[in-house]
């Protein structure tokens, strides 16, 4: 589904996904309204949407999206020029899935796109784990590396800058990406850490990506499942934040991300799977 006030823009981004994704078809629509209408008729796969729209902004489109019958799970993704300003004024939602900053042009959104119709793995990627639940640690160390990752476990935000510290200043920053449990028992949390890789260090978002895991506050909650997937470089990377902010991240999106500190994606939920397509088509 592509949703645009622009004629031009719909025709344009629908291109990009027809070229894309196989067997692709496309719901364009032109608003909030037209998009609940689409929504009645089916579910879809991927939905874009500008942030501006006739009768609302994609914030809304993206609430609608959610409430529509099947579409708790889907990837939405803002396409708009704007989208850095409403993530730095914190207007994202756990709705919206990801963003694109359409400046970037529309070549780098089809790549941006194809990693979440056709993600591709990454075997010996490197994790840099942060729990301090043995537990937890042990059952998560064991699905990562189920799936070719290669994970490098610490207890506590102070080992793991430890580690890091010996490639400071070094091409290889020494992993791949970092998954951290928000909540830690030491004096640094995953918060923290964020705040030493983005500012002390100064790795941005494609240097090194940064998720947040914080299921153990949401032990109240349901599990959610998360869609994961992994991102090409050059591609935006490492999206959201612990405590306000959005930013990106390489390996994987689902349609539950909660925003925090600029550069940490928190998600909540126990399964990554992947939602391609493949093999059959996609409405988008």
């Amino acid at each position: 589904m592509v949703v645009d006030g622009s004629k031009l823009v719909r025709k344009m981004i629908g291109d990009v996904l027809v070229r894309e994704v196989a067997d692709a078809e496309l719901v364009t629509c032109a608003s909030i309204d037209e998009a609940r209408a689409a929504l009645a008729q089916g579910a879809v796969n991927l939905v874009t949407t500008s942030l501006l729209l006739p009768d609302g902004d994609g914030i809304t489109l993206a609430r609608t999206v959610r409430e529509a019958s099947g579409q708790a799970y889907v990837p939405i993704i803002v396409v708009s020029g704007g989208a850095q300003d409403a993530l730095e004024s914190r207007r994202f939602t756990e709705d919206v899935t990801d963003y694109f900053d359409k400046g970037l042009g529309y070549g780098a959104l089809a790549a941006f796109i194809r990693g979440y119709v056709q993600p591709e793995p990454i075997p010996g990627a490197r994790v840099l784990y942060v729990e301090d639940s043995k537990v937890v640690a042990l059952a998560t160390k064991r699905m990562l590396e189920r799936h070719g990752l290669t994970v490098r476990h610490f207890v506590g935000v102070e080992e793991a800058l430890e580690y890091l510290e010996q490639h400071r200043g070094q091409d290889d920053p020494g992993a791949d990406l970092v998954l951290t449990d928000v909540y830690l028992k030491g004096e640094l949390s995953g918060s923290d850490l964020l705040d030493r890789l983005r500012n002390g260090f100064g790795y941005g978002k494609r240097r090194l990506p940064i998720l947040g895991d914080d299921r153990r506050r949401q032990s109240a909650e349901p599990e959610r499942p998360v869609a994961c997937r992994r991102q090409r470089p050059g591609a935006q990377a490492d999206r959201r934040a612990a405590a306000g902010h959005q930013d990106a991240v390489p390996a994987a999106r689902g349609a539950h991300a909660r925003t925090a500190h600029d550069g940490l994606l928190i998600v909540h939920g126990r399964s990554c799977n992947a939602r391609s397509g493949h093999g059959r088509s996609v409405r988008a």
